[in-house]
């Protein structure tokens, strides 16, 4: 029980960490060119015994947030967006959308309501839906002012002692930080965003200079990176779950269905295989830093073989 609680943990923080949070809400098939007002959520839907919505054949329809970039949002602007346009047109399916804000409820009231029957960029060992075989692999990063100079390449890099490091409170780089005596450096940021920010709010502050350095999601820090007003340094974080899983930095993401659905991942795993070249590209161009995918990566099998080295 000890480690599940872990690694839920660790993959609630991890996805929270590059999401956008707000109220309940909920908007299906939005037309293009269109950004209507998310209406109230009607939580009956999906219900035992009440109107639950019906996969077609014909349709791809994805569980979304509406303004989650790099990743999503409501004008289809993000590199899932694209990844998900790839897959439908290989598979021969029209692409529909469910938005909702990703908060707590978000999968109960999408895809387990069954108003949508795809997770875009899950972690691979997330246990509330099956995931497809990964198709890119991520981590955190270091970014910086180019103007400052700073050559930050591990956590053991002088000019993080005198920098003062912005970080989302609660993710899992927190543990290298607190390891490497950083907290005092630290200017902690909430989990949940607010709504009235841009998701790439902690690099606007780099950029502002109210931060000396941004810890985030790699995602997160190299889309905004490449968009930002004055030159940024992007560097990936070394793998630290061999030293405290907690801290784990890299994670396979893969393709979230329900459980049941079995055909409907392979089908989905054999688009992203012939679609592997694309895929690759679309992230390149937005700048999210990918590594080669691990095999069987598991944080408890890591947690374990770490533990047992301790006693």
């Amino acid at each position: 029980m000890q480690l599940q609680n872990l690694k839920s943990s660790l993959m609630v923080a991890v996805l929270m960490s590059a999401v956008s949070v707000s109220a309940n809400a909920l908007v299906t098939e939005v037309p293009e060119n269109r950004t209507p007002d998310l209406p109230s959520l009607n939580a009956d839907i999906g219900r035992h015994g009440e109107i639950r919505p019906v996969s077609k054949e014909s349709e791809f329809r994805v569980c979304a947030d509406p303004d989650m970039l790099p990743n999503q949002n409501m004008k289809k602007e993000g590199f899932e967006d694209k990844i998900a346009e790839v897959l439908a047109k290989d598979l021969g399916k029209e692409l529909k959308y469910t938005y909702a804000y990703n908060r707590f409820g978000f999968l109960r009231n999408t895809i387990k309501a069954h108003r949508c029957d795809v997770l875009m960029g899950v972690t691979s060992d997330y246990d509330p839906v099956r995931t497809t075989k990964p198709y890119y692999r991520t981590g955190y990063v270091f970014v910086s002012r180019e103007e400052s100079g700073y050559d930050i390449k591990d956590w053991n890099s002088p000019d993080l002692k005198k920098a003062v490091i912005g970080i989302i409170d609660k993710s899992p780089v927190a543990i290298p930080l607190r390891d490497h005596q950083l907290m005092a450096n630290a200017r902690p940021y909430r989990l949940q965003r607010n709504l009235h920010l841009s998701p790439g709010f902690v690099i606007d502050d780099l950029v502002a200079g109210k931060i000396d350095v941004a810890i985030v999601w790699g995602p997160i820090g190299g889309y905004f990176a490449k968009k930002a007003s004055i030159p940024l340094k992007v560097q990936l974080i070394p793998e630290y779950e061999t030293v405290d899983p907690k801290g784990k930095t890299y994670w396979n993401i893969s393709i979230g269905v329900r459980h049941p659905d079995k055909e409907r991942a392979k089908m989905i795993e054999a688009a992203l295989e012939r679609n592997k070249d694309k895929i690759d590209a679309i992230l390149d161009e937005y700048g999210v830093p990918h590594v080669p995918v691990v095999e069987g990566d598991s944080i408890i099998k890591v947690y374990r073989k770490v533990h047992s080295k301790q006693k």
